[in-house]
């Protein structure tokens, strides 16, 4: 009977003051799904950010950093510090523990985008996600010499679809002052978003690298020695050196013992390195930054809650007169502090509620600029036992705050309650 008269008791109260908590519950639901927002976000980019390579054993490229060697490889972020000679790239494949070897070769870009000079065979082999390979939307992988699969990204921005003609340019700057105008290239084929730096490719083929750059030297043209398209075609195109290696592995348990192998290779200096561990180094560098937005969000939920404790505090500097008159009735210390304690949870469940809904909206929201921008894919999803817990502990802070003005409460005496004021 008591709790059912505390329960009503409050709803009356918070519905008496709803203009001043109606502000209260706003300012906390707001607060509430900033940190939502940002504990989701975190969630969703680094499970994105991890799951952009997956199925590869081993990338090996010229020696350098393995970070540095992830970046430019996987992410085309930044600039291989060598070549590796096709030699070895065929010695690599050749070796026993190899299940396949993909080559890749980087330097040259279309528009900003870089270009990926590869296999046919990259499409089926690399993967991303839970080993999810990559599939065409529109029209076929390239055959040819002079043609070209877009990812989804470029074909979005750029408005290209199959048959389109493209030029590619020299270098990865966003602009290139140096082009294969004499080379043009067909789009015979458009990637399925993946959400990784796929999207945001062009791919052709080795052959087509080695096409472009005939004639070349030092980055230049030579004037006289440059071929035109056709008579290119009559050339032999094998490459004579590649940026990096994807490889796979037949038997896992061979994996470090390929990796040391290749590393300590005498006559060329190489990295092999394992994706899943450069990709942890990694997000932990940049871990500490979405964390110290994690903190930050958090002292900002923290002042919603002080701000409800103010207006609790307020609240019952008011009501002393209608506390005195419920003790009067017979209402313990420990009912009184049972109201403030349920009224502190009513509004923060309340608040809860609200931030649930302004948080899946702005995350619906963010979500075509995150893909657009940073070629990160989200989805909506329930939320993860991390998220629920944060959730929960809101109305548990507000519970354990209203102890403030209870405590209060219950040091009011009856006579202090019931003595007119002067």
């Amino acid at each position: 009977m008591m709790i059912a008269i505390i329960a009503k008791l409050t709803l009356a109260s918070v519905w008496h003051r709803r203009k001043t908590l109606s502000l209260v519950v706003l300012t906390l639901a707001l607060s509430v799904s900033l940190l939502l927002g940002v504990q989701y976000l975190r969630t969703e980019v680094k499970k994105s950010f991890v799951n952009t390579i997956s199925g590869t054993d081993l990338i090996v490229g010229a020696r350098s950093g393995p970070l540095n060697l992830l970046l430019y490889s996987v992410f085309h972020i930044g600039d291989a510090t060598n070549n590796i000679r096709w030699t070895t790239y065929q010695r690599i494949e050749a070796d026993p523990a190899v299940d396949w070897a993909i080559p890749v070769s980087l330097g040259d870009s279309h528009r900003g985008y870089r270009v990926v000079g590869t296999r046919a065979d990259f499409f089926s082999r690399f993967m991303y996600g839970s080993n999810q390979s990559l599939q065409v939307s529109e029209g076929r992988i390239f055959s040819g010499v002079y043609e070209a699969v877009v990812g989804a990204e470029v074909a979005k921005e750029l408005g290209y679809g199959e048959g389109d003609s493209i030029i590619l340019a020299h270098g990865t700057g966003s602009v290139s002052f140096v082009n294969h105008k004499d080379k043009p290239f067909t789009v015979v084929g458009t990637l399925a978003r993946t959400g990784t730096p796929v999207d945001k490719a062009v791919y052709v083929s080795l052959r087509a690298i080695e096409a472009i750059h005939v004639g070349w030297q030092s980055g230049v043209p030579v004037p006289g020695r440059t071929p035109n398209a056709e008579d290119t075609l009559k050339l032999d195109l094998t490459p004579h050196a590649i940026t990096a290696v994807m490889v796979g592995i037949k038997r896992k348990v061979m994996t470090f013992q390929l990796q040391r192998k290749l590393n300590q290779l005498a006559d060329e200096p190489l990295s092999a390195i394992l994706p899943g561990v450069a990709l942890s180094q990694l997000w932990r560098i940049m871990g500490g930054f979405e964390k110290t937005l994690l903190i930050i969000t958090g002292f900002v939920v923290v002042t919603s809650l002080i701000g409800m404790l103010a207006v609790l505090l307020t609240a019952q500097a008011q009501r002393s007169r209608e506390m005195a008159i419920l003790r009067a009735n017979g209402a313990t210390p420990l009912a009184i502090a049972a109201l403030f304690g349920l009224e502190a949870i009513v509004i923060s469940i309340v608040s809860v509620a609200l931030a649930l809904g302004f948080g899946y909206t702005g995350i619906a929201f963010v979500m075509p600029m995150l893909e657009g921008n940073l070629g990160v894919h989200l989805g909506l999803r329930p939320l993860n036992v991390d998220e629920i817990t944060l959730l929960a502990a809101v109305p548990l802070m507000a519970c354990v705050i209203s102890l403030v003005p209870a405590f209060g409460a219950y040091r009011k005496t009856l006579a202090e309650g019931l003595t007119p004021k002067e």
